[in-house]
This record gives structure tokens, sequence and C-alpha cells, in this order.
């Protein structure tokens, strides 16, 4: 799992019918330290999140998983809102 900030929301009238009703969000990798880390990705998300919030996501086939019996070629899926995180 790796830690992301949510930036923004992906609108598309014409997409593959199987991503019909799911959530698409930008999402931007940052470090435990909140600070950003590589390049911004389209997650689709499981849990309701918006722009803003730190989540946390999974990639590969993993991230297919929340959405199970659907199957979708998702390689990135948001599973988790963070609420707070501390490091030593």
């Amino acid at each position: 799992m790796q830690l992301a900030r949510v930036i923004g929301d992906v609108v598309a009238t014409r997409k593959e019918p199987s991503f019909e009703g799911l959530t698409l969000l930008i999402v931007k990798p940052i470090t435990p330290a909140r600070e950003p880390v590589g390049r911004p990705l389209v997650a689709v998300d499981a849990v309701g999140a918006g722009v803003g919030e730190e989540v946390f996501f999974v990639r590969g086939k993993e991230a297919s998983f929340p959405f199970y019996p659907r199957e979708a070629p998702i390689d990135a899926g948001i599973v988790g809102i963070v609420d707070h995180w501390d490091v030593e």
C-alpha cells in the first residue's frame, strides 16, 4: 500500500462498460512526511474519498479485489481514507 493525496477527479463520458458507476480520482503519492513523490495517477475509488483527502491505495491485480465480482481492468485502487498517522 502507498499513501497519496487526492488532487482531482476524472469525468469520462465514454469509457469501458465495466467502469460504469465507478469513481475515478487523480492521486499524487506522498511520503510519510507528507511530501509529494512520484507522478500522479488515476485510481478507482472504493471508499468514497474526495479531493484534498489523504488516502492509501494499492496497485496491481489486488486493486480490483474490492469490486469483485466485477472484472474491470483496474491497476490502482483507493482502499482507505487516512484519519491521521504518526511517524517517529
